[in-house]
């Protein structure tokens, strides 16, 4: 018996494993919470505390299967579930990642990659401080409270062990997966046209006066007018990931409708 817990029997456990699964698959799907940059004891701590908070709240009343093959598989499915949540925020920082390969590559930073421990490969310099930038957005608007009350609104739409793929499914995760593009282009747009703009006009100056080196002056041109564009369009990025962000919401409600 735990008296001190909010299970003291063996179903309850059970019932608690199963939100524990829910909440470790959202909780590692989003980069914030999930990183390679966040300890492992961190994120372990994180998942049973917040599953220790829902567990009271959400009340499950759910058979529970008597053979531990069939618990494993229902402890799975909701893993899966938590974690086609948590997808939709993924989707966001890699299109900010591409945008920071765009923009570093534009710029001719691509050649100064850095190791970034949350990602656990090379990334460029700006697509580590242009992650940085959407966590602290994420967390200013409050983005994260979204997937902590989904957790809870989903056991009112998906049922207990009710993960599965279907066509409309798979068609909207692909449609998501390409906004990540669309996304990305539109936030490195300002930067990649007044880059393109520069390297035209160094075309130009290149044709009309061949004895000067436009490599050794395109170089530091490219890089003090991209980070230039950057600072003055930064209210630009921030307000297009910002409407990104809001559409979280009803991009989840979708997926409701997919998985019930």
């Amino acid at each position: 018996m735990l008296p001190s817990l909010p299970f003291a029997t063996l179903q309850e456990f059970t019932l608690f494993a199963l939100v524990l699964g829910r909440v470790a698959g959202i909780l590692a799907s989003i980069p914030l919470f999930g990183g390679k940059g966040v300890p492992a004891r961190v994120k372990a701590g994180l998942t049973f505390v917040m599953a220790l908070m829902l567990y009271p709240v959400l009340r499950l009343n759910v058979t529970v299967p008597d053979d531990s093959v069939s618990l494993v598989i229902l402890v799975a499915c909701e893993t899966l579930i938590g974690a086609s949540l948590g997808l939709l925020s993924q989707m966001l920082f890699a299109a900010v990642e591409f945008c920071g390969q765009l923009v570093g590559m534009q710029m001719g930073l691509s050649i100064a990659n850095m190791f970034d421990p949350t990602q656990g490969h090379q990334l460029s310099i700006m697509s580590v401080f242009q992650n940085l930038v959407a966590m602290l957005l994420f967390m200013s608007t409050s983005a994260h409270h979204i997937f902590i009350r989904a957790i809870v609104d989903s056991y009112d739409v998906i049922p207990v062990g009710g993960w599965h793929m279907s066509g409309p499914l798979i068609e909207f995760l692909t449609i998501t997966i390409g906004n990540i593009f669309i996304l990305g282009i539109k936030l490195a747009a300002p930067v990649m046209v007044a880059l393109l703009a520069t390297t035209v006009v160094l075309g130009v100056m290149a044709r009309s006066f061949p004895q000067m080196n436009v490599f050794m002056v395109s170089m530091p041109l490219n890089i003090g007018i991209g980070f230039l564009i950057l600072g003055m369009s930064l209210m630009v990025f921030l307000h297009t990931l910002q409407n990104a962000y809001g559409q979280i919401d009803q991009q989840i409600k979708t997926l409701f409708k997919l998985l019930a």
